[in-house]
Parts: structure tokens; sequence; C-alpha cells
């Protein structure tokens, strides 16, 4: 069982893409040598070098395979076919049972022959999300310039070459060597197997496994930080990338110019993230921390002070940049830029941002008064939500959109619930974002998300299975979250409806074309709250049933009490009782109904009930139906679960006493009339046909 060792070797990889490529590699593979049953694989990915280790088997199996052909009696064309497809000649086949019949022989393949092999079109498949060629002549294409293969089996070498016919593929050659550290140990370094692989690259100054470079680097920010008596701002994306930055990490303590501790704080933090890949360091009550740690990739002799002074001098320049814009942007109110937002495109079909502000300030109107806020305030804030979209620094750094909006409004002296909303309507981006409580916050959340499923959905933009590109699957999630966590009671179709009127106008939308869009916008969010309370572990089936009731019921907490109240039901024996013969009684409607051609519905003729069980039933749903009905409407969804699992009883006394066909026409269809009124009495409180039990 050999070992193989495959590196792919380049120019720098960018970090985003190495990850998924080496998945991508690992996947071909695995793929590509099957039949040597490729097991226990294991990727790895740097800067420079994409590759994986696995286990072979040393051979494919010699098979004999039998294959039957055509009748004996068959055309001579069908058998020259057979021949042809399968390269045989006549004289190899036999007859048997009135088949020509062709055993083949299939030798075993060495492993370093079917690697030779295959490898070369794994090699050349691999996707990019972009790629490159380079040289002369050359058609093959990868990220960045490939410059080495490395090919092992059990350390001996497995060499095949990547060129095609009529391309050279610049030559490339798979053989024993990599290459080291760029600046430590350039050149090449000839390796055997996938252990002498990882000890040889460690000793030129290579840490193959990015796991092991992640952990290094995670652990030398958290000692340099705890030396000043600071911790580290998490930021696991950061770290990702850094990871595929270097592959020899050496985090290196830097101090930030006290000239800029001023500056608000995410925009220290943003321009050290986003411009240089410096990690975050915070106090210990939480505030931004004068240092910096910035990782370089190399063992300076000086101990990296000049790293550090070069890294400070440039982070003091581009703090610089920073304080301008903030400087430039607090000198003009953020109400005065709300003419330039009519220069900034939202989408082509649904207007400005300056248009869309307006009907987020509508929107703002109708929803505050439903969470609590102060209608004046909530539309103010909604005025304001865009307008740092046409700051200096919102422009350099789009990631502050908000941030900077609530520093901007407090600046100017807005109210404090303005400001914050301002900041907070973004949220939650997703599933490990908090989502907004003040009511302010909530209302301009929620406009802002109701209008842009409105927009999208009234001109056809809607996700696909294949995508979704103005996100509105996470702007539906958000909206629910929004509802659910703060436990508001709104009617969402009616709201839905109010953000379609305000992009019907501009959209010349009549009112069936509305109505259309709003059902289309609440059966994604139903959909979306489905997926939702899966994910959650809640029974698919008590999901099912309970927004079925969805059509009629606009507000997810009421919609979300009745699931957790038929829930409970279930777990009860009286409430599996009743699913029982809920399902028997719907089961002989369906097919006397289908026999009769008619339906039963309606209610029962009082003088047709006989039997002390029918007429206990009548009696029993008689109770239940008003109780029923009044507890749905005080929304206690418990007592109303228990009503119906009243009705358990009676309903198993009626099936062990009474037949539903009847010989007289008169009896049979007065009780299939008692059956639908339990479909019905059960149908106020959820779908039971979508039950399972």
């Amino acid at each position: 069982m050999p070992d193989l060792l495959l590196e792919l070797f380049s120019e720098e990889i960018p970090a985003r893409m190495q990850a998924e490529a080496a998945a991508s590699l690992a996947k071909g593979v695995a793929e590509a040598l099957a039949p040597l049953n490729a097991r226990n694989l294991r990727p790895f990915w740097g800067p420079r070098r994409i590759g994986l280790a696995a286990t072979l088997d040393a051979a494919t199996e010699a098979r004999r395979v039998t294959e039957r052909g055509p009748r004996v009696t068959a055309p001579e064309a069908a058998l020259a076919g057979f021949l042809r497809k399968h390269g045989a000649t006549r004289e190899a086949l036999r007859e048997e049972g009135g088949y020509w019949v062709l055993e083949t022989a299939t030798e075993a393949v060495p492993a370093e022959v079917l690697v030779a092999d295959a490898l070369p079109g794994v090699i050349r498949r691999l996707p990019w999300p972009k790629s490159m060629r380079w040289g002369n002549g050359s058609m093959f294409a990868w990220v960045r310039p490939l410059r080495r293969i490395l090919c092992t089996l059990d350390g001996a070498p497995c060499p095949f070459a990547l060129a095609q016919t009529g391309d050279d593929a610049h030559g490339l050659v798979a053989s024993t060597l990599t290459e080291g550290h760029r600046f430590h140990a350039p050149g090449p370094v000839s390796v055997g197997g996938v252990d002498d692989y990882v000890a040889q690259l460690r000793a030129h100054r290579v840490i193959v496994d990015a796991a092991e470079r992640r952990s290094v680097i995670a652990q030398g920010i958290a000692a340099l930080a705890a030396s000043v008596g600071c911790t580290v701002a998490d930021d696991p994306a950061l770290l990702d990338e850094v990871t595929g930055l270097v592959e020899w990490p050496v985090p290196l303590l830097g101090r930030i110019d006290q000239a800029f501790m001023d500056l608000p704080a995410r925009v220290r933090q943003v321009t050290m993230r986003a411009n240089q890949r410096y990690f975050t360091l915070l106090e210990a009550d939480g505030s931004a921390a004068p240092w910096f740690v910035v990782v370089a990739n190399i063992e300076a002799a000086d101990g990296g002070a000049a790293i550090v002074a070069g890294n400070e001098r440039v982070l003091r320049a581009r703090l610089a940049d920073a304080r301008f814009f903030w400087d430039q942007d607090r000198k003009q109110r953020l109400d005065s830029r709300l003419p330039k937002l009519e220069a900034v495109t939202f989408h082509a079909r649904l207007g400005t941002q300056g248009a869309r502000v307006l009907r987020l300030m509508r929107l703002a109107g109708v929803v505050a008064p439903l969470v609590g806020a102060e209608v004046a305030t909530a539309e103010r804030a909604a005025l304001l939500a865009k307008a740092d979209l046409v700051t200096g620094m919102v422009g350099e750094f789009p990631e502050l959109q908000g941030y900077m909006g609530a520093r901007y409004a407090a600046h100017d002296g807005e109210d404090e619930a303005v400001a914050r909303a301002i900041e907070e309507h973004y949220a939650p981006l997703g599933q490990g974002d908090s989502v907004p409580t003040h009511p302010v916050s909530v209302t301009v959340a929620l406009a802002d998300r109701l209008d842009t499923l409105a927009g999208f959905f009234a001109i056809g933009e809607k996700p696909t299975g294949s995508g979704d590109p103005f996100a509105l699957r996470r702007a539906a999630l958000g909206l629910i979250r929004l509802v659910r966590e703060n436990g508001l009671r709104l009617d969402l179709r009616a709201l839905v409806a109010e953000a379609v009127r305000g992009v019907a106008g501009a959209l010349g939308l009549g009112a069936a074309d509305q109505a259309r869009v709003v059902e289309e916008v609440f059966a994604f969010l139903v959909e979306r709250l489905r997926v939702q309370l899966r994910a959650e572990g809640r029974r698919h089936d008590v999901v099912a049933a309970t927004l079925a009731q969805a059509a009629a019921e606009g507000d997810l907490v009421r919609l979300l009490a009745r699931a957790d109240a038929l829930a409970a039901l279930l777990g009860t024996e009286d409430g599996q009782n009743l699913l029982t013969a809920y399902k028997r009684a719907s089961n002989i409607l369906r097919i006397e109904e289908r026999k009769d051609g008619r339906s039963h519905a309606g209610p029962p003729d009082p003088a047709l009930l006989r039997a002390p069980q029918e007429i206990a039933l009548a009696e029993a749903l008689d109770a239940a139906e008003p109780e029923i009905e009044a507890r749905l409407a005080a929304e206690d969804f418990a007592g109303a679960m228990a009503s119906m699992g009243r009705l358990r009883a009676p309903v198993d006394a009626f099936f062990d006493a009474v037949t539903v066909n009847a010989t007289e026409t008169d009896l049979r269809a007065n009780r299939l009339r008692l059956l639908a009124r339990i479909r019905s009495v059960t149908a106020r409180v959820a779908d039971f046909s979508l039950l399972e039990g």
C-alpha cells in the first residue's frame, strides 16, 4: 500500500483560493485513482504550493469480464457493432444460451503506471476562479505560473509529463524536487516520502500544514498581546487569510501613533485589516489598544525591528488618509448629503438611493407604531440611513457603511435613537450577528428588508437554485429573526403589501400584479421560516402542518406559538390517538367522496344520529368547536390543543361501535358529514393531513 505525495509548486497563489483548490485537487485525485482505492487523502496548501498525501493500493485488480452480446440469430450488423464497441474479433466470441458471449481479461495495472497516466489530466482540469497563461505559445493555463511538480510513491520518483499533444505545458515533468522558503532557503530540495517531505520543508523554513501555521500565528499574536496586557480582537477570517500569505510565520508587535487614537475604533481596525492585514489588539476593558500585530514571513536578523518600523511608518500614512476623510466628512452635515443620493443607483429598474430612502421613510412611518417606536424619529432615521454612502470614508471603506453614518449623525446632534438606527439597521448580516432591539432600529431594519424583497420580486429578480445575487434569502432570514427575537406582533402580509405599494408606482404595477408580488414575497418568507425551523430541529411534519395556516396568518409569533402547542399535543397519548383517528376519518372521506363524486362537508342532521356513540361524538364536537375558537382567539393555544385532545375518547368510541358505510343512504351520508366535521375542526388548528403518525 504505497503512499502518494503530490505537490504543485507555483508563484504566489491568492490566499482566498488555496483551500478550495486543494479540496478540488483531492477530489479529482480520489476520482481518478479510484481503481487504486485512493484513501486517507490529506490535502495541504500554502502561498506557493498545494498538494496532498494519500494511500493507494499497489496495483489495480486483475479481472475477467464477461459481456453478453446479441443473439446468435441477430443481424450481422448488430454483431459487428458489438465487436467494434469492445475492440474484439469474431474468434474471441463463444456461443452460450443462444447469445454471443465475449470474455475479456483485464490485467493488473501498477500504481505508478495509473498515477502517471491519470494525474496530468487532474492537474490540467483543476478549477480556478481566475487563471492565466504565461511564456510563449503554451495553451496550459493555471492560477499563477506553475514551476514544479513533485510526485512520489513511497518515496520513489513517479515521473510524468504535463504536456499534451501540441502543448508543451512549459515542459513540466514530475520529479522529487520542491523548493524551500523563498528567502531563507531558496533553490531546489530533493525529498523522499511524505514524512521526509514535511521534515525537509520545515528544515528549509516552510510549515506545510495550514492548520499548524494558523495555530502558530494565533498563539504568537496572543502571546504578544499578553506581553502588553492586551487581548486580540476576534477575526477568524483575517487569521485564515494571513495563514495563506506566509510559509514561516513570525508575529511582530507594532505600536500605533497616539495621534490617531482618537479616530473611531473601527476606522483604525478596518484600515489596518483591509490595507495591511494587521491584527487589532484590545485593552482589558475591550477598548482599542495602541498596538497591532503584523505577521512577517521571515526571521529577520535584527529580530524584526526594521520590519516593525517600516510597518509603523506605512500605518501612519494609512491612518493619516483616514484622518483626512474623518475630518472632511464632518465639515458637512449628514442630511445635506441627501441630494447626492439621487446620483447613486440602487438598481437600474428600482431607481436611485434617493428614491429608496423616501420609500424607507414611508414604510418606517407605517411600521413604527407597530413596534413601539416614535414615528417622527423612525422616519428621520430612515431618511438618513443611507446618507453615509456618499461620504469619503465609506467611499474608501464600504464595510464602514452604517457605522460611519451613526458617528456623523451623533456629531451633527441628531437624536441618539436616529444615530443608533443608522448603524444597526444593517443587522443581522449573518447567523452570528445579534439582532437590534431598540424600536427605532428595528423599524428601519424591517423597512429596509421589506423594501428590498418587494422591489426585487416586483422586477422578477427572484433567487434561483443556482444563485441569489441580491442576497434576498439573507434579507428574508434577517427579517424573520427581527420578528422572532423581538417577539413582534405584526401582520407581515399587510406590511409586505405596503412595501409593494411603495415600488408599484415607479414600476407601473396594477392591482393584480401587486397582489401577485405580495403572495410571492410572503410565500418566500414562509419558506425561509420553514428552513429556519427545520435547521433548529423542529419536526418537519409539525412545521409543514402549521405553516399551511400561514396563508391566513401573517403573525409569525402567533404561528410559532401554535406550532409549539401542536408539537406538545402530539407528544401525548391523546394527541397521537387523535391523529390516528383523524387519519382514519380522512381516509374514509377521501375514498367515499371520490366514489360519490361530491363533498360531504356540511353539518350532520341531528335527527339522523342514532347510535349513542355518534350522538356523543356530535355533542363533543358541538362543545369543542366554540371552545377551540375562543381559545384560539385568545391565543391560548395550549388550551385549544387540550380541547381538541378531549375529542380523542368520543372519536375512538365512534369508530369502535359505528359503521360509517351504513346500508341506508341517508344514514351513511350523515355519518360521512360527521367525519367531515372532525376534519374541519382539526383544520382550525393545523393541516393534520400533513402530520406523520
